[in-house]
């Protein structure tokens, strides 16, 4: 990737996302909200961000959530991690669950999210009856203390 990404705006209000500083991995998505958006305890709503993207093929954007956002407020995106895929090319959108016991309200142009983009590896599944051994093994969760 030669870090330039082809965006679309797709309502001319929408803005572009910004890195909050020159080392951050995650760009902050801003919510295209026309007035003050509430989001009930255990609701979940669907924010639009006006904007289409051009990921590049072996890349992919993964939408977190802003530790602000959920720390502060108790929203993170309802899925925990959104993915787009390098041939999506409609509408990104954050899907925020409201994980607090008060109603939470977003801002029109809030930072409501964060996008991560990285490589990806596509394998081809090749399906045998014996895996080969390792220290770990099968220790599950919780096995390397």
């Amino acid at each position: 990737m030669n870090n330039i990404l082809q965006i679309k705006k797709l309502d001319e209000k929408a803005k572009v996302p910004t890195y909050g500083t020159e080392y951050s991995a995650g760009a902050d998505l801003y919510a295209l909200l026309d007035s003050s958006l509430e989001i009930k305890p255990g609701e979940t709503k669907m924010i639009s961000t006006g904007l289409a993207m051009a990921i590049p093929t072996g890349y992919v954007g993964l939408i977190y959530a802003r530790s602000s956002l959920g720390t502060k407020k108790g929203l993170a995106p309802a899925n925990k991690v959104g993915v787009i895929d390098s041939d999506y090319r409609g509408e990104v959108k954050v899907c925020l669950y409201n994980h607090s016991e008060k109603t939470q309200t977003i801002e029109p142009f809030e930072r409501i999210a964060q996008i991560v983009f990285t490589p990806y590896l596509q394998v081809d599944f090749n399906e045998v009856n014996e895996l080969d051994e390792t220290i770990r093994g099968e220790g599950g969760f919780g096995s390397t203390n």
